[in-house]
């Protein structure tokens, strides 16, 4: 076991994962010499000289090309600096890695990973700090991962990389260094499609990921309620099992995202819960989450992100209907 924090867990996972598998590239804007601008993938190119790719600042021909390399026959691992660069990358992730299968019926297939810095909290300047979740998890064929912690990212990159489909890897740069905790220096994996309980609760079930579960934990940690936290891990393919099976018990759900309010994640996961869940419920599901704006600039930023109160006045909100 090594203290780390999700920078070097992340980086741990791509340097066994190409260890292991030669066909393993890495490519991406800086991602070589520089390290990546989070410097996520520094000492690879030292390692890998020849499967760790600087390319130009053109989002559209990284996604064609990491589809190219995946449909070619090797596992790509592209890297679009900022979420709010992603919208480029659609196109390709929409249109061919989302469709290569279905089109192909079942001939070829597109094993390949972009890794996205996602999320606010960092004070970044406009195109910095957006959350396009929904965007890649309403596309068919395309699975849709966002870690919360150093040991769930290790281990969901290795399966990410493993996995002969798409995979969209969000990382909430909020937490790349502020969480640190034991890692496994040795290869493992988490399952996609799995969510996990954080903690067990009895009075309300909170629904969420990526840098939303850690505040999740500081509420539950200081709230006069029996809180059960389930990290949803993998947003496609949704683990509805344990979501609903949690809320049964409970009888009660929050749902906690960053992401702007309407058409948001936390809307497909409310309307999972009203639809097998409904006779159970002592309190309509409520959301808390961003707004339906842009994320404003930094001195607005903490208004926008779901704090700790608002999380609380939610959870009364579901306590006392």
């Amino acid at each position: 076991m090594t203290v780390m924090n999700m920078v070097q867990a992340i980086n741990s996972a791509l340097t066994q994962e190409m260890e292991a598998d030669g066909t393993v590239v890495v490519l991406g804007e800086d991602v070589g010499i520089d390290g990546g601008v989070f410097r996520v993938t520094d000492g690879l190119l030292k390692k890998f000289p020849n499967r760790v790719i600087d390319t130009p600042l053109a989002e559209l021909a990284i996604a064609g090309t990491t589809v190219g390399m995946a449909v070619y026959g090797l596992k790509p691992v592209a890297e679009i600096q900022f979420d709010g660069f992603s919208p480029p990358i659609l196109d390709q992730i929409i249109c061919h890695a989302g469709r290569i299968r279905w089109r192909t019926g079942g001939r070829y297939h597109a094993p390949l990973v972009i890794r996205i810095p996602y999320g606010g909290g960092i004070k970044a300047l406009e195109h910095h700090s957006d959350s396009p979740e929904a965007y890649f998890v309403h596309t068919p064929g395309i699975k849709v991962v966002i870690p919360s912690t150093p040991y769930e990212a290790k281990g969901l990159l290795a399966s990410s990389i493993r996995d002969p489909d798409p995979v969209i890897f969000l990382e909430p740069k909020r937490i790349y260094r502020a969480i640190k905790e034991d890692v496994p220096d040795e290869p493992y994996t988490i399952p996609l499609g799995e969510a996990k309980i954080v903690r067990e609760g009895e009075d309300v079930t909170l629904v969420s990921y990526g840098a939303m579960t850690r505040t999740c934990k500081q509420v539950m940690e200081k709230s006069k309620h029996s809180i059960e936290i389930i990290d949803v891990r993998t947003l496609s393919p949704l683990d509805t099992k344990t979501i609903i099976e949690s809320v049964k018990k409970t009888g009660r759900a929050v749902i906690v995202h960053e992401a702007p309010r309407s058409c948001g994640f936390g809307a497909e996961l409310a309307a999972v819960i009203n639809d097998r869940d409904l006779l159970h419920l002592k309190a309509p599901v409520t959301r808390v989450t961003g707004f339906d704006t842009v994320m404003p600039l930094p001195k607005l930023e903490e208004y926008y992100i779901p704090s700790a109160e608002r999380i609380e006045a939610g959870i009364e909100k579901v306590m006392e209907f």
